[in-house]
């Protein structure tokens, strides 16, 4: 009698189901990953966006001097976010003394929570004492084309 030695199908069918299992767990965590980097490299371009402004800007009355062009070349930051739409700068039209931060190109859950988030230095967090956010936006456009606007100045 031959005895043959090998794996059976039925033992190759079970080691790639686990094979698969694990594949799928760590593609989700992978995402998640990935969009937490998306999320920090976001809050720290605002950070060194916001900071800037105050930098070159703050010898002068009010924000009105605003140039998307002059400003990111100034600090050296990309207008490109990791989201593949832009940051911009706005001046504020009812108050030339406070100046607007845009995120664009945000899905809809991205933009919802960069809406809720602390942005503890803007000005719809102080004035509401800490309770809101601080940033507005309409996050209705499930096609990834969503805005986010946060307010900083005086």
């Amino acid at each position: 009698m031959n005895q043959e030695s090998g794996r059976s199908m039925i033992e190759m069918l079970g080691v790639l189901a686990i094979m698969g299992v694990i594949t799928v767990g760590a593609i989700g965590m992978i995402s998640t990953a990935m969009r937490t980097q998306k999320r920090s490299t976001v809050n720290d371009d605002v950070i060194q966006i916001v900071t800037g402004v105050r930098q070159l800007l703050g010898e002068y009355d009010d924000f009105s001097h605003i140039n998307n062009a002059t400003i990111f070349g100034a600090i050296g930051v990309s207008n490109k976010n990791p989201y593949g739409g832009n940051y911009e700068l706005y001046v504020d039209p009812s108050n030339p003394r406070q100046f607007i931060v845009s995120i664009g190109g945000l899905s809809e859950g991205d933009c919802k929570y960069l809406t809720t988030k602390a942005w503890s230095d803007s000005v719809g967090y102080q004035m509401s004492g800490g309770k809101n956010g601080g940033a507005t936006g309409n996050c209705s456009d499930a096609g990834g084309k969503n805005t986010v606007y946060i307010t900083y100045g005086e």
